[in-house]
């Protein structure tokens, strides 16, 4: 298993990290936890092993089946980023980050609802794309700065760019239908930050 971010004096280390990316992922294969929390599939896999044996997370086997966490993984999470954001001394910029977020987060909730709803007019879709790519560019300073606090809210910004990236290549379905789209990865973003700092939704 590899190390984790240094932050502070707390090591993130990578079970802690795959379970709190369960937390924000939710009920997931392990392709998809280990695209979002930057880590090998082996190394998530034995991590989830060590995360079950301790009753943290539990599988659903399958084709359709996954991993999620039980009701002591939720307060175990609870518990291991509540020490990170103390270890770290930066629950208030990673509270400055949430406001940031907030801000931005009904803009980019109603640019999907124009999305899903678009005619079929190409500059319809053009007009709402190029909205998109705007507020992208004004969540960098946010996620900058999260990721300055702590280290692992980077991913964040590495997800967005390629879902981003990947509906300017032409596989539009990056916007807001597939799993790793920038909705998701945006509506984990929002998840993390909650969870963090404890804030119910």
């Amino acid at each position: 298993m590899r190390g984790g971010d240094h932050v502070g004096d707390v090591v993130v280390t990578g079970p802690d990290l795959v379970l709190h990316t369960v937390r924000c992922v939710g009920f997931a294969g392990v392709p998809r936890i280990a695209a979002a929390a930057g880590l090998a599939p082996s190394d998530v896999e034995s991590a989830l092993i060590d995360l079950a044996v301790d009753g943290l997370v539990s599988r659903v086997p399958g084709e359709f089946g996954g991993w999620g966490l039980t009701d002591a993984g939720r307060a175990a999470d609870g518990e291991r980023v509540a020490a990170e954001l103390a270890g770290a001394g930066t629950r208030e910029r990673v509270a400055a980050g949430l406001v940031g977020f907030l801000v931005l987060n009904p803009e980019l909730l109603d640019l999907v609802s124009a999305w899903q709803l678009r005619d079929g007019a190409p500059s319809t879709a053009t007009r709402i794309l190029d909205r998109v790519a705007d507020l992208d560019r004004r969540t960098d300073p946010v996620c900058a700065a999260l990721a300055a606090a702590l280290p692992r809210f980077g991913r964040y910004r590495t997800r967005l760019t390629a879902a981003l990236d990947r509906v300017r290549a032409g596989e539009v379905a990056y916007l807001a239908d597939e799993l790793d789209s920038y909705h998701t990865v945006w509506f984990q973003l929002h998840e993390d930050l909650l969870a963090t700092l404890g804030v119910p939704r």
